[in-house]
């Protein structure tokens, strides 16, 4: 028996088999078999014992057969099991350290939060090879400077927002219908002369109750106006956003390589939306956190993993920093290169305090 008695988690000699299995399957992408497991794993077991370790492991839900494969490939329980227990991080190489820190820290002072985010972000993108995430400090207060609207495809608008003193956000807009360059532009106008300088907050709550009030009689331009406003004015949205870097690095994954599954996936990158409730969800968290695919909640996520971690200015979490990439990552590896990377932010905005 693989089990431990009157449990259903595997034993230790499963355990390793599963570890040297997920390993396998991370470095070289491809099912992994009995004869492998014995010949290189160091197992000491025959392929006949292996095979029986794997079939329970299948029926626990940690591996699975794809297709006639006489292999196996870990699932997302198999991976969630690995991560939390089984995993032996590698720390970072002085050489991998020294570049991490010139690429966050060099000049860091000269740096505004976007600029450094950006820097941490890239950074995190080339010493990984997937695709680097870093949230912004949230703002307590918010204040509509401009906001201005653009018409694009499939009834959706582009909403160009000024909050604060120089604080652009873009935002992709989903309708009930199309609207014309015109009609946005009125929409624009009403907004910006009646609510430029007003607190974000304060100017949504307003608009509500404006659409919450309107009558078929009223004027179409002001149901226009407030009805896209409404969905501009996220403040959840305007208080989060997030800078990202290599994006375009996930397209050489193979189990991303879909051009439909890139495409949505680079949709959502683009709304921030989901993503940002999923980084918000780190915020809690002390120290690393990661979702492994349908754990975020999100369809388009279910086959990718996110590794995250929060900063801090005076012992405050401000924001959450990360990578995105395939479940299939080399795990060992990113977790402490997010760990690392979390602190070196945090080292550089405490330096200004």
């Amino acid at each position: 028996m693989t089990l431990d008695k009157n449990s259903t988690e595997p034993s230790e000699r499963a355990q390793a088999i599963l570890r040297a299995l997920v390993e396998y399957y991370i470095r070289d992408g491809q099912p992994v078999g009995s004869r492998t497991l014995a010949r290189r794993a160091g197992l000491s077991l025959s392929p006949a014992s292996i095979r029986n370790v794997m079939a329970d492991l299948e029926e626990l839900g940690l591996v699975a057969a794809p297709h006639t494969s006489a292999g196996r490939v870990p699932t997302a329980k198999g991976y969630r099991l690995f991560v939390d227990t089984l995993v032996k991080l590698q720390p970072l190489g002085n050489r991998e350290l020294q570049n991490l820190q010139a690429h966050v820290l060099e000049e860091s002072d000269d740096l505004d939060h976007q600029a450094l985010a950006q820097r941490a972000s890239s950074a995190l993108s080339a010493i990984t090879s997937l695709a680097g995430v870093v949230t912004l400090p949230r703002p307590t207060i918010m204040t509509l400077r401009q906001i201005e609207f653009l018409p694009l495809s499939d009834r959706r608008v582009l909403a160009i927002l000024v909050v604060n003193d120089s604080d652009v956000q873009n935002r992709i807009l989903q309708m009930e219908r199309d609207y014309s360059v015109d009609e946005l532009q009125r929409a624009a106008n009403f907004l910006n002369e009646h609510y430029q300088g007003g607190e974000l907050a304060s100017v949504r709550s307003k608009v509500m109750d404006q659409l919450n009030g309107l009558q078929q009689s009223m004027n179409q331009h002001l149901i226009d106006a407030v009805t896209i406003a409404q969905k501009a004015l996220d403040v959840e949205m305007a208080r989060s956003s997030y800078v990202m870097s290599g994006q375009t690095k996930l397209m050489e994954c193979d189990e991303l390589s879909d051009v439909e599954t890139l495409k949505e996936l680079f949709e959502a990158f683009n709304q921030q939306r989901d993503l940002l409730r999923l980084l918000d969800r780190s915020i809690a968290a002390e120290g690393i956190r990661i979702f492994i695919g349908e754990e975020s909640g999100y369809r388009i996520l279910d086959d990718c993993s996110v590794v995250t971690s929060t900063y801090r200015v005076d012992e405050e979490v401000v924001g959450v920093l990360g990578v995105i990439g395939p479940t299939r990552m080399a795990y060992e590896r990113v977790i402490p290169i997010v760990d690392i990377t979390a602190k070196l932010v945090s080292a550089a905005l405490n330096s200004r305090h």
